[in-house]
């Protein structure tokens, strides 16, 4: 039986055969895992506060490690770890927030002015939430009752900014076509294009 003849015709492209010509790497190992932890952190936090106050506590302590972590990734980190890649003064902040409310913010490859503010705030929340927390574990405040409320105020004052966090992240994916949670799994985005801000 003779053999089929041969054929020179090309194999059709393989579309995405590349991926990663199409994506960089921006969020570390670090800043993923910082992220992931410390919304568990709160989560077993906010849903423990009266029947199990050991893993509450411990909930909080280490939503507190994280923070103190994150300041030092903060300084030392990868590129777009650090603050002075995402941390912006109010007037740019305040600028890109007009710019949401028109409909035509810029799209960065790390946080945009809005979200980098919104880390600050969040990790300053934090950290009032579990001082607050941890004074009413000592002698002398526990009991006290503006302890307490403070505690309180700050742990549904940090849910609301939780809320506002994740409205903007599904926000900015809409806008900007790209899926930011997956983005903070992955730790890949789609390079920038001409228009983006790097």
């Amino acid at each position: 039986m003779p053999k089929p003849a041969k054929t020179d015709r090309a194999l059709p492209a393989q579309p995405h055969a590349h991926p990663s010509r199409d994506v960089v790497r921006v969020w570390d190992r670090v800043v993923r895992g910082f992220h992931w932890a410390l919304v568990l952190s709160f989560a077993i936090a906010w849903f423990t506060p009266q029947s199990f106050e050991d893993i509450h506590h411990w909930a909080g302590y280490a939503a507190a490690s994280l923070v103190v972590m994150r300041l030092v990734w903060g300084i030392v980190g990868t590129p777009y770890a650090r603050f002075s890649q995402f941390v912006r003064d109010p007037a740019t902040v305040l600028r890109y927030l007009v710019a949401i409310l028109r409909g035509s913010e810029a799209r960065y490859i790390g946080h945009n002015p809005a979200g980098g503010a919104m880390v600050i705030v969040l990790m300053a929340m934090m950290v009032s939430v579990a001082v607050t927390g941890w004074m009413q574990t000592t002698d002398a405040y526990f009991g006290v009752s503006w302890v307490e409320d403070a505690h309180s105020l700050a742990a549904h004052g940090l849910l609301a900014l939780v809320l506002v966090h994740i409205g903007g992240v599904a926000l900015a994916s809409l806008r900007h076509n790209e899926n930011l949670v997956r983005a903070m799994i992955t730790g890949r985005k789609r390079k920038a294009a001409p228009a983006d801000i790097a």
